[in-house]
């Protein structure tokens, strides 16, 4: 078999774009509100506005000086920077929509409440006697680490409406668990 070069492989590089899906963001279920702290509201609207302000404009001007350098098709600067361009505008794109979609609930303004609500703050037991503690929030600022799960997800989902000394069971993949609700709390 004759050798190929690698130019008869990749000629079209530079006109082949990826498919506006080729990442889809997640989204939410249909008939599913989009609701959101307003903290959450807020670093959406910082990423986007870092987005769109600072790392836009430098990519846009590294293609451009890439572009006045000649051959395109094998020029990495030019290459990985109409990528990069590509991902930035998805993700504005996801960003715009989910802030237009927004429906913000200050967790702030719920006091009083006894049961779970989005925003509140839980310490459930898990029948092994540990003790956790999650804040209900939504998808896009969910955060393990920081004990912050999203709204829909199982234990969230399981937990909604309930009070303190109320038990829950949820579903997951290794089976059913019973969870005991211990305290509920709504930020100051």
């Amino acid at each position: 078999m004759p050798l190929m070069s690698k130019a008869f492989t990749t000629e079209d590089r530079e006109t082949q774009e990826e498919p506006d899906d080729a990442a889809p963001e997640e989204s939410l279920p249909a008939g599913v509100k989009n609701y959101m702290t307003p903290g959450g509201f807020a670093a959406l609207q910082a990423e986007l506005n870092h987005l769109y302000r600072e790392e836009r404009p430098k990519v846009v001007e590294i293609v451009s000086w890439a572009a006045g350098n000649g051959d395109r098709s094998e020029n990495g600067d030019y290459l990985y920077g109409k990528k990069r361009l590509r991902e930035i505008d998805r993700r504005l794109r996801y960003l715009t929509k989910r802030l237009e979609s927004a429906e913000v609930v200050d967790p702030k303004k719920q006091q009083g409440l006894k049961k779970v609500f989005f925003g509140a703050t839980v310490v459930y037991a898990r029948e092994d006697g540990s003790e956790h503690v999650v804040t209900l929030v939504g998808p896009d600022e969910a955060d393990v680490a920081k004990k912050k799960i999203s709204w829909l997800s199982p234990v969230a989902r399981a937990l909604l409406k309930a009070q303190a000394g109320d038990e829950v069971t949820v579903r997951t993949a290794a089976g059913t668990e019973t969870l005991e609700v211990i305290s509920v709390n709504y930020p100051l």
